[in-house]
């Protein structure tokens, strides 16, 4: 019989029994027909059954046939066991969803090769520099434009470089009046990046080399194909059309590829422009770091060869650039010498936001792992106790002549049942959670875009994880109902206690697992709360940053113009000016020299504001005054008590001078008149509070006088508790105050305050979510275990209540048993975790592992739990009949 033959056969099982009955029939109806006896024609053929068992193994695959068979079985002892099976399903989804929702998070942003070719060839260029605080190195990957050309020219031939800039935010553009201006991502490319990559356009043409030879002579750009779907509806005539971005007028060349974004992983990039069209002083200074470098190798190089390479044409260059800081100091020469190039793989391409998410997702990853295992192990011990009552049926099936790997087959088939409706369910909380927490992470003050696609990466995963779930619940019990002994089972016999070892021991893994991922929790929750309390030293309530651009820079007299008028709009307390909003991320700093000594290693920030800003942002003034209309000369700064502490041995400051040192050279003279309390200008909470002097806003040029601005941020207290209320009145009053105004953006304070901890809440909350569900699952195995334990000892109990045992300790027996599994994993997970706590310190603020209340919060919970678990066990045991029982037993 054919092999399609028999594969069909096995799927018709009824029918196929009838034809070998039918079969059989008519032999035996010829042989009477012949004239033999009847009784004697069957006693010939044999038996019936066993015909047709023989019949059905050569005419069908009879392990294919087995293993249908007992698929319908597993699932038939699902369905009647619907409350533990329902149990077992909902456990296991959740650990498995979370796992799908770490892994797609983590796909999406660090392992998934961008959409171009020869993204396995892709590398970057980035540098690691000694900290001018302490001995440790961080790290960067940004460089000037100068650099990038020196690295092209130098690898020219093993190797096409891109120059990409860096993400800084938000670009206006208008494509008709000033009043129709829009927000877009927008990134200065090289021209030949589109042929690098390979792409097609999806409608025009794309850049090329062409469009980057000359500086400013080249005003095209490509739009993202989500841009133009979006935007305009996938217009097939968008080539031609022209939008204005600051003075200049831009024409659309065309669109990219489908599927292609940028390479920046986690921003989806809008518009690409030629890098020819930065401002020509941007792409002339050498010490302008604003762009990556991208290296596509050619087919058979090697990274090492052209890290080598490129580290000697990086102390050329550093050696070019110390010599434009004569005022540097040694220590600092030193160090700039320190910093080192090296090229490491960028086929996912390269990100701040990959930079800053790593480390972070990499231990949810962890812990959602843990959560598994736990899920895994209350499964295995649910197994194990289905198996123990399913002795009796298992040696039966052996007495009959079922084979060992027949009842592991049987076993993990219903194993596998749990785990595909696990899988099933959990891949809907995947699907619906894992955009939800990519909606709560920020870019700045726009959300992150990751491409999260249900696509053969995430089935490989999902399928090779149902794989591995059903082996770790599944395999040992599958084992052990396979070795059962038919005599002793049938017999009511067998080995009770190498379950109740094993189903302990399960319990005492969960419980490791669990207080592990309970000490993270905490860890990071007790992180988030203390950055977010860190003082700030201003009031952040009833706060509205408007963000204001000007078409051409405007002198300080036509900004107060614009704050004088949005004083009088009705629910506006007070307006100031700031250079650009606290928090924010935009920084200023500088060397100080006092009394004409050196200067020394700590910067200093600077930040322009205008007279009435400390009252606005209610900083207190603790000696001097504020400034004044036309403080410009001298020229007059407001310095800050971390200032003052630094710079002046915590003296008064005020009346006294300080430098701002250039390290190319030329100072900048300030006498201080004010001293304010300390607060937080920059967006690194983790970081004290820096030295800061405060400077008129605008600030002021070397004639000493204040200069024009092009853009500042009108720093406004309102009268009602939701300053968002007034943004619409706000942004349409900027442009009416006067013209060549506009409002850029946005952002309340509090927005601002609350972003600078985004990664930690999400982490915190994350964390807390994943110790909640580990404690629910250890609690119900927990549970499971101890009433198993009543169960299999209810002979026991009644015996010692029999004889006169008082039912506390019957309790104490009971309990005793499961709080030792619980110290006994406490005790396992304290150490794992201690060893495991370097991994995490980074992550870490003013929290140590050794903190008595950090090792309390996992305790007290874990200990709480099994507490509650055990005492529906302890009133179980209490409640014993022995009468009853004895007569049973």
């Amino acid at each position: 019989m054919s092999l399609w033959s028999r594969f069909v056969n096995t799927f018709r099982g009824n029918r196929l029994d009838r034809e070998i009955d039918e079969e059989l029939a008519t032999h035996v109806a010829e042989a009477i027909e012949e004239g033999r006896d009847p009784a004697e024609v069957r006693k010939a053929f044999g038996p019936a059954l066993q015909i047709r068992e023989e019949s059905r193994d050569v005419r069908l695959f009879a392990w294919l046939d087995s293993l249908g068979a007992d698929t319908v079985f597993g699932w038939r002892q699902i369905r009647k066991r619907k409350v533990t099976s329902t149990a077992a399903v909902l456990s296991l989804a959740l650990a498995i969803g979370a796992c799908t929702t770490a892994f797609r998070l983590i796909d999406a942003l660090l392992l998934r090769p961008l959409p171009v070719a020869g993204a396995e060839r892709l590398y970057s260029i980035a540098f690691t520099s000694p900290s001018a605080l302490d001995s440790t190195l961080f790290e960067y990957d940004s460089c000037s434009y100068p650099m990038f050309q020196r690295v092209r020219a130098a690898i020219k031939d093993d190797a096409e470089s891109i120059a990409i800039s860096m993400y800084s935010g938000p670009t206006d553009l208008t494509y008709g009046s000033d009043q129709d201006m829009e927000r877009v991502s927008l990134q200065y490319v090289s021209g030949w990046m589109f042929q690098a990559f390979g792409l097609r356009p999806a409608a025009g043409r794309l850049l090329t080399e062409n469009d980057d030879r000359a500086p400013g002579a080249s005003p095209y750009a490509v739009l993202s194909y989500d841009y133009w779907a979006r935007r305009f509806g996938q217009n097939p005539n968008i080539a031609g059309r022209t939008f204005r971005m600051g003075n200049d007028l831009y024409e659309i060349a065309g669109v990219a590829q489908q599927g292609f974004t940028g390479t920046e992983t986690g921003l989806a990039t809008d518009v690409f422009v030629p890098m020819a069209m930065k401002n020509p002083r941007t792409l002339a200074s050498l010490n302008n770091f604003w762009l990556r470098t991208l290296l596509q190798l050619k087919p058979g190089v090697a990274p090492g060869p052209i890290q080598e390479k490129l580290r000697a044409v990086f102390r050329a260059i550093q050696e070019e650039r110390v010599k434009g800081f004569p005022a540097q100091s040694q220590r600092d020469r030193d160090r700039f010498f320190q910093e080192k190039l090296f090229v490491e793989p960028a086929s996912a391409g390269r990100s701040n936001l990959q930079r800053d998410y790593r480390q972070s997702l990499a231990i949810l990853g962890l812990l959602v792992g843990l959560v598994l295992l736990i899920a895994c192990a209350n499964v295995a011990n649910l197994m194990t106790a289905q198996a123990s009552s399913r002795a009796r049926e298992m040696a039966l099936r052996v007495a009959i002549g079922a084979g060992r790997f027949r009842l592991m087959q049987l076993v993990l088939v219903e194993s596998v049942w749990l785990a595909l409706l696990a899988t099933a369910v959990g891949g809907i909380f995947a699907w619906w959670s894992a955009p939800l927490i990519v909606r709560m992470i920020h870019l700045g003050d726009i959300p992150a875009r990751l491409d999260l696609p249900m696509d053969w990466r995430l089935f490989g995963f999902v399928l090779a994880l149902a794989c591995m779930v059903t082996c770790l619940f599944g395999l040992t019990p599958a084992l052990r109902a396979s070795a059962v002994k038919p005599v002793s089972a049938l017999r009511g016999g067998g080995d009770p206690r190498w379950r109740g070892r094993m189903m302990r021991g399960l319990i005492a893994a969960q419980v490791a697992f669990c207080f592990v991922v309970s000490l993270a929790a905490g860890l990071f929750v007790t992180t988030f709360e203390r950055l977010s309390n860190q003082p700030a030293g201003f009031s952040s309530e009833r706060i509205l940053n408007v963000e204001a651009v000007t078409k051409t820079p405007q002198s300080p007299v036509h900004w107060e113009q614009v704050a004088e008028h949005l004083r009088s709009v009705p629910g506006v307390e007070k307006v100031a000016m700031i250079g650009w909003p606290l928090l924010s991320g935009e920084s200023a700093v500088g060397n100080i020299s006092v009394n004409g000594t050196a200067p020394g290693d700590v910067f200093s920030d600077f930040v322009t504001i205008s007279p009435g800003w400390a009252g606005v942002m209610r900083i207190p003034l603790l000696d001097g005054r504020d400034f004044r209309p036309g403080d410009v000369n001298p020229v007059v700064a407001i310095v800050n008590q971390a200032f003052a502490k630094q710079y002046f041995n915590g003296e008064d400051p005020v009346g006294k001078w300080f430098d701002r040192v250039d390290p190319a050279g030329g100072n900048s003279h300030y006498q201080i008149v004010g001293l304010i309390a300390d607060a937080r200008s920059r967006d690194r909470l983790r970081w004290a509070i820096r030295p800061t002097a405060y400077i008129p806003f605008p600030s002021a040029g070397s004639d000493v006088a204040l200069k024009p601005a092009g853009r500042g941020t009108f720093v406004v207290r309102t009268a009602a508790a939701n300053p968002l209320a007034l943004a619409a009145t706000l942004r349409k009053e900027v442009a009416n105050a006067r013209p060549g105004f506009r409002v850029q953006n946005m952002q309340t304070q509090v927005e601002l305050n609350e972003a600078g901890t985004a990664k930690e809440r999400l982490l915190a909350m994350l964390a807390s979510f994943f110790a909640a569900v580990a404690l629910l699952l250890t609690a119900i195995g927990l549970y499971g275990v101890l009433d198993y334990s009543v169960l299999r000892r209810r002979r026991e109990i009644g015996i010692r209540i029999a004889i006169g045992a008082p039912i506390r300790d019957i309790v104490r027996r009971v309990s005793v048993e499961g709080f030792a599994m619980v110290l006994l994993g406490a005790g396992a997970g304290l150490a794992s975790g201690i060893a495991s706590a370097r991994y995490i310190e980074s992550l870490l603020f003013q929290v140590r592992l050794t903190d008595l209340s950090i090792l309390a919060f996992p305790a007290l919970t874990i200990f709480g739990v099994a507490l509650v678990a055990a005492i529906p066990a302890a009133i179980r045991a209490a409640r014993t009949d022995a009468v009853k029982m004895l007569r049973t037993e």
